[in-house]
């Protein structure tokens, strides 16, 4: 079965299980686990921020970041096609009396500073309107194809941010994708954001977790948040020795992902009925319509003849690209898509 609905389905390889049974361990509540602290380290260094906290998910560190950075009652500019809008159950909400305010998301990941701006009443003494607290920006935009947010359009939203005296966040779940893109340190994204969130469990394919990294004042704020929703952790030194073996290990062949993308996408390209916006593939990420028949019908037949591919809104297909594809997974894939744009779906229609 070649498996292309995440890079979440990813599984940790001999030598990164090997450091997780050899990890030195000790209570993270108590922050006593030496590993743990080793990768809080070293993901701030990445990053060139002042501290790091390690977290379970990308959900709760996303959560976690929101809760520590706005106070009840205050507002959040949130792209209205980003993950923390739609997929991450209105935490914010439910858990912080934070309120969303969704910004129109453009086909490449941006919001623009117009849109940004209409969330900043003129009338701010009127006590009828929240004001912001908090901008969030996603890198690389998973909704739109895993695209990547140019340095010159972050500069100018972190000087936004700036004039109006909010911090921004940033998720980075797939964050070094975007560096790899761009060819630039993932520190020369992170200068732009008060905080940000990266995931160690998808292109990086550790099996589980996430890290938060910012100032050490929102780190502290951090800790405690994570606490009240649950996300203290024990001897997590497990979980942080495949972090740490991710980080030194899996970034840099995080290429090879958007090579297999993007042949991929110039494969269906070529295909009858297949709609794939080249422009748009600039990861891992490749989305795609299939005019013959149903999205469902067309994931359901792709697993029957061996491909797993996820659906993402508006009828659209994703297939993702990761640690446990090779180039004959590429081939075999449009092969597979071929097939049942040329035989199934007839044979369906007669």
């Amino acid at each position: 079965m070649i498996e292309l609905r995440s890079d979440t389905f990813t599984l940790p390889g001999e030598a990164m299980r090997r450091a997780m049974m050899q990890a030195e361990l000790g209570d993270d509540v108590y922050g006593e686990d030496p590993t743990t602290r080793k990768l809080e380290e070293r993901a701030a260094e990445i990053f060139a921020k002042e501290a790091a906290c390690l977290m379970p998910s990308g959900t709760m560190a996303n959560l976690t970041a929101l809760m520590a950075h706005c106070p009840r009652g205050g507002k959040v500019l949130v792209g209205n096609e980003s993950d923390i809008f739609i997929y991450e159950a209105g935490g914010a909400s439910v858990c912080g009396g934070i309120i969303y305010e969704p910004i129109p998301t453009q086909p490449d990941g941006r919001l623009l500073l117009s849109d940004l701006a209409k969330g900043f009443p003129d009338d701010v003494e009127d006590p009828q309107f929240a004001l912001p607290a908090l901008i969030c920006l996603e890198n690389t935009h998973n909704r739109c194809g895993g695209t990547v947010l140019p340095l010159e359009y972050l500069e100018e939203v972190a000087q936004f941010a700036r004039e109006r005296e909010v911090p921004l966040h940033l998720d980075g779940a797939r964050i070094f994708n975007a560096a790899i893109a761009l060819g630039q340190p993932p520190a020369a994204i992170a200068r732009y954001a008060t905080s940000l969130q990266f995931c160690l469990s998808k292109g990086l394919a550790a099996p589980i977790g996430s890290m938060l990294v910012g100032s050490a004042a929102l780190i502290q704020r951090a800790r405690r948040v994570r606490k009240m929703l649950g996300g203290g952790m024990r001897q997590a030194g497990i979980i942080a020795a495949a972090g740490l073996f991710a980080l030194d290990h899996m970034v840099e062949r995080l290429h090879e992902d958007h090579l297999y993308a993007r042949r991929f996408a110039e494969g269906l390209a070529e295909l009858p009925g297949v709609q794939v916006d080249l422009e748009t593939v600039q990861t891992n990420i490749v989305l795609f319509r299939v005019q013959q028949c149903s999205y469902q019908m067309f994931i359901e037949t792709a697993a029957h003849r061996g491909l797993r591919l996820g659906e993402l809104g508006y009828g659209r297909l994703r297939a993702v690209f990761h640690y446990g594809n090779t180039p004959d997974d590429v081939d075999r894939a449009l092969e597979i898509i071929r097939t049942i744009l040329t035989v199934d779906l007839e044979a369906a229609q007669r």
